[in-house]
């Protein structure tokens, strides 16, 4: 390409970028390419928690404990959103999803899926286990609950973060902000204690499934 037309492309590039309030600059320092959530799931008061959740922090206390000396939002870098979306995506290929009557022979059950089969909640565990091993805070990575696109109890992994909040998902590959999901945000773990809050039925637009 003639060095006189790369100027020109650049120069409109750059114009373009201008007219839509940022500069290249300001892109490369912000993470191109990571979505920025509208504003964060706020919660509106305690919720009850789940049984099958009550009954895991019997088995398993460290999945249920709060330390509050931890960060409630990580920042949202680069490095951190490749993460996110590799793990993601990994999770998701890894594990076979079962129902619980299937794997256990009960209706609900909440566990790490160490023997490949889970459901939603189990991978949303193991998506947490591994997040937090490679150091992203687990007070910022919280278990929440939703109604999703067939009217029917789902459990995601909500990551709170200084550009939002994301949501991992064994229903898709794609890590969304919490408001473009389409799900009913119904409750999510405390960060504030070892316990549940209410995301008062938060409604979010709805997208198509993105594998």
């Amino acid at each position: 390409m003639p060095s006189r037309h790369r100027s020109f492309m650049g120069t409109a590039l750059a114009l373009l970028m201008v007219a839509a309030g940022a500069s290249a600059a300001q892109a490369q320092q912000s993470g191109a390419g990571i979505p920025v959530a509208s504003a964060p799931a706020n919660v509106s008061g305690d919720a009850r928690a789940p049984y099958a959740w009550t009954d895991l922090c019997k088995r398993m206390p460290a999945e249920c404990r709060v330390n509050l000396n931890e960060e409630e939002r990580v920042e949202m870098t680069p490095k951190l959103w490749k993460t996110l979306v590799t793990l993601n995506q990994r999770i998701n290929r890894e594990i076979e999803a079962v129902t619980d009557q299937e794997h256990w022979g009960v209706v609900d059950r909440w566990d790490l899926p160490e023997d490949g089969k889970g459901d939603c909640e189990d991978y949303a565990l193991l998506k947490r286990k591994r997040l937090a091993e490679t150091g992203v805070p687990r007070r910022a990575m919280l278990i929440t609950v939703v109604i999703d696109e067939e009217n029917a109890g789902h459990a995601v992994l909500m990551v709170r973060t200084d550009r939002g909040d994301f949501i991992l998902d064994n229903k898709r590959n794609a890590v969304l902000p919490w408001s473009q999901t389409g799900y009913v945000y119904v409750k999510r773990e405390s960060q504030l204690r070892t316990g549940w809050t209410s995301l008062g039925g938060a409604q979010t637009s709805t997208v198509a499934s993105v594998r």
